[in-house]
């Protein structure tokens, strides 16, 4: 059997501008490995490092120290257009002068593919993406969503090792955003080709990735799949980078079974998952998202209930209902699914607040995680 390719390898990969007083590290010792066919999106706040770190895969900047291997080759020598790599920039940049057909097929006319072949696999795509009408106009003539559609076919027509993703969807409304997530995962996992995606969005990263690298500051802080990320991040940064989340004071804290600790919070022991720095921590906090705390008027509360606090926001939204409640562990949001009318705490009145111990996190307050990912 035919060994896969396209696994990639950055080691120690750095980058710095500037001199003296005035150098700036814009990346930080990132190394990392993809897998054959693996889609890694690299996530973070802007100015965290993780385009700069693109454009030294792709070759568009070189890099202060480290290494970028594709299959075991280092490719420190080679120039952009010399690197079996397909990039989709956030601009579209289409030629003007080609139609979407011409543009699609332009990179297997320069492989000398047969036409037969190359009607083929720009057909297939042009289908995919619903741009078959479209295959004889000119880029002038297709609103913005279909120019970056075809921006995203033209770099997958030639089956690069590597597909780079640079906020290809930025640009378009949250619908298409939306419908182009599906498309690109789609033919992604169909083709097997790897994929570096660069998003500060965190829905398209948990929607599209098999692992997301968080970077803040030129460092990495997580890498793991969506659901580590999610259920159980590094630090309160990822947390609250990551969806929405409460974070409450824990009042001690001493080790439990292994991966738990054993912590008293709004007065009641409770058992908790626990981050492995988190029972050393001097102010560990407890993470629940949202959805995990259950919301019931104080009178109908039930003795397993963790805490009470005043309703003081309520907005229905059909299938759910989200609650700001004021605490003594300050502010906390809850997002119930499917509740009755007469279930609804309204604003005002007390409620209780309760959440599984299977459903919490606890992490330290000031995780730092800049170690070495393989």
């Amino acid at each position: 059997m035919k060994a896969k390719t396209g696994r990639l390898k950055l080691t120690n990969l750095t980058k710095e501008f500037g001199n003296g007083s005035d150098r700036v590290i814009a990346v930080n010792n990132l190394n990392l490995t993809i897998e054959p066919g693996e889609f890694v999106t690299l996530l973070g706040p802007s100015g965290c490092g993780k385009t700069t770190a693109l454009r030294m895969v792709a070759g568009f900047e070189n890099p202060t120290k480290g290494s970028v291997q594709l299959d075991g080759v280092d490719l420190g020598s080679l120039s952009p257009d010399k690197r079996p790599m397909g990039m989709v920039f956030q601009s579209y940049a289409l030629f003007p002068h080609m139609s979407v057909y011409e543009n699609i097929s332009y990179g297997l006319k320069v492989q000398k593919m047969s036409k037969t072949k190359i009607r083929e696999a720009v057909g297939e795509l042009l289908d995919s993406m619903s741009l078959e009408h479209l295959a004889n106009r000119a880029p002038n003539q297709i609103s913005g969503g279909q120019q970056q559609r075809v921006a995203l076919a033209r770099a997958m027509v030639v089956r690069p090792k590597v597909l780079l993703f640079d906020e290809p969807l930025s640009n378009l409304d949250a619908k298409l955003r939306a419908q182009m997530r599906i498309e690109i995962r789609s033919i992604q996992r169909k083709m097997g080709i790897t994929s570096i995606f660069v998003t500060h969005d965190q829905d398209e990263a948990m929607s599209l990735s098999d692992r997301i690298v968080v970077m803040r500051n030129a460092v990495v802080e997580q890498v793991g799949t969506p659901d580590e990320i999610y259920r159980k991040p590094n630090s309160v940064f990822v947390a609250d980078f990551i969806g929405r989340s409460n974070f409450i004071k824990v009042e001690s804290v001493k080790a439990g079974k292994v991966g738990t600790a054993k912590i008293v919070v709004v007065g009641k022991e409770l058992e908790v998952a626990a981050h492995e720095k988190a029972i050393a921590s001097s102010e560990p906090v407890l993470l629940l998202r949202p959805e995990s705390v259950q919301v019931y008027a104080a009178k109908k509360a039930s003795s397993t209930g963790v805490g009470q606090g005043k309703v003081k926001n309520v907005i229905f939204y059909g299938p759910h209902v989200e609650y700001t409640l004021t605490t003594n562990q300050g502010e906390i949001t809850a997002v119930v699914s499917d509740p009755t009318f007469e279930e609804i705490v309204h604003i005002g009145e007390m409620a209780e607040f309760t959440f599984s111990p299977e459903r919490a996190w606890l992490l330290p307050s000031d995780a730092e995680h800049n170690q070495e990912i393989h």
